[in-house]
């Protein structure tokens, strides 16, 4: 039962890491470099919209369904052990976990949080806003390099 199901989780993987891979891609290529061009004030007020936005239902589907998919892959990986594919899935799993999954909460929600918590027109706010613009974006390519090898190494799994 366990090794059937281990490849329509891995076509989810795959599609979840690629949409994942593309929302970060976006970020990391034009809308934070859009947001740079602002003046502080701006920028950080949609950023903190975004922010807001970001937790929906689809987003939500995509980027945790995805985990919860990976966990299932990783943890059922030993099903498939020593066929073709099975190394694939598992470092697309975990790579995953800790690339997405990971980073984001130990390095992008931190400051997600820390621009929700400033004051808009301060001093500290226009230095957070210049060091969140670098490290956020920073981190977030590390989840669009992370959450794009997923989406390849799944791929290549089911071929």
């Amino acid at each position: 039962m366990i090794s059937q199901a281990i490849p329509v989780l891995a076509f989810a993987g795959a599609i979840g890491s690629a949409l994942v891979a593309g929302v970060f891609f976006a970020f990391s290529s034009f809308v934070m470099a859009a947001l740079s061009r602002l003046s502080p004030e701006q920028g950080i007020a949609a950023m903190q919209s975004i922010n807001i936005t970001v937790i929906n239902a689809w987003f939500m589907l995509a980027f945790l369904g995805t985990g919860a998919v990976c966990v299932a892959l990783a943890a059922g990986s030993y099903a498939l052990w020593g066929q073709a594919g099975a190394v694939a899935t598992l470092a697309a799993s975990l790579i995953y976990l800790a690339g997405c999954v990971g980073v984001t909460m130990v390095c992008n929600v931190p400051l997600n949080d820390a621009l929700a918590a400033s004051s808009t027109g301060t001093p500290d706010a226009v230095a957070l806003w210049s060091r969140y613009l670098t490290e956020w974006t920073f981190w977030n390519t590390v989840r669009t390099v992370a959450t794009l090898a997923s989406a390849i190494l799944f791929t290549l799994a089911l071929t």
